[in-house]
């Protein structure tokens, strides 16, 4: 079984989605079988660093919110985080572009190790208070994740991999995704937001005791999810 995730490392709900997922593929019986894959996908593509600011003034000025209502939405979300043994702090996050870690990833998946950075840039930027726009930033974590140093500093030092991301983008553009995390099996169903994991469960079940050859892509949630950035369950891009 092949399972597509299109998530950003800045999208909260997206860590919080990718946990749940694996709650729910721990449990599958299958899971040795299933095989997945993590997708680029990019909320702000002129996302850029004020360090003069916090990420609630940050996230205010961007979206037109009221600062108290940014810093609720916040603590609501960290909540959710919470319930699946995630930490947010979002009183020192760095609201960071993501698009050369998304190329750091690609350079990853070269050498099978996606899955180990993937889940190191989300901690790293929700947990850690790291800002991953630096190079020099994403040079180390990509060293503790087992990466070469010499071959990461090419990558970012270079365009590599820049096609791989904006291809990335576009598929999900022609899937009609419009907010992240949105989940794809076996190129048949999708799944959008951080579903309950549940909602995981029954769709791996239903996955596995089906034909490879099933009309492609049908929904099995709802996208409830059409607001400004993240609330709910999903994150959607500008």
């Amino acid at each position: 079984m092949k399972v597509e995730i299109w998530s950003d490392y800045i999208c909260p709900f997206c860590y919080i989605g990718k946990r749940r997922f694996e709650h729910a593929l721990e449990k599958f019986s299958h899971r040795d079988n299933v095989a997945v894959q993590y997708r680029s996908y990019q909320l702000d593509p002129a996302a850029r660093y004020m360090p003069e600011k916090n990420f609630a003034e940050t996230f205010s000025e961007l979206k037109g919110m009221p600062l108290e209502q940014v810093y609720t939405m916040n603590k609501q979300v960290a909540d959710q985080a919470k319930e699946v043994g995630l930490t947010y702090h979002f009183d020192t996050m760095k609201y960071s572009n993501t698009f050369d870690a998304h190329r750091v990833a690609k350079l990853a998946a070269t050498n099978g190790k996606e899955a180990e950075l993937t889940e190191r840039f989300f901690q790293a930027y929700f947990t850690d208070s790291e800002l991953l726009s630096d190079k020099d930033t994403l040079i180390r974590l990509a060293v503790e994740t087992g990466l070469d140093q010499e071959e990461t500093e090419a990558v970012l030092n270079s365009g590599k991999f820049r096609n791989k991301v904006n291809e990335d983008i576009d598929l999900a553009k022609q899937l009609g995704v419009e907010g992240v995390p949105f989940f794809v099996f076996n190129e048949k169903y999708a799944v959008s937001g951080a579903q309950p994991e549940e909602t995981f469960t029954q769709v791996l079940e239903k996955v596995l005791q089906e034909e490879q050859e099933q009309p492609i892509l049908q929904s099995l949630t709802p996208n409830e999810n059409k607001t400004s950035y993240c609330t709910g369950d999903g994150c959607e891009n500008e």
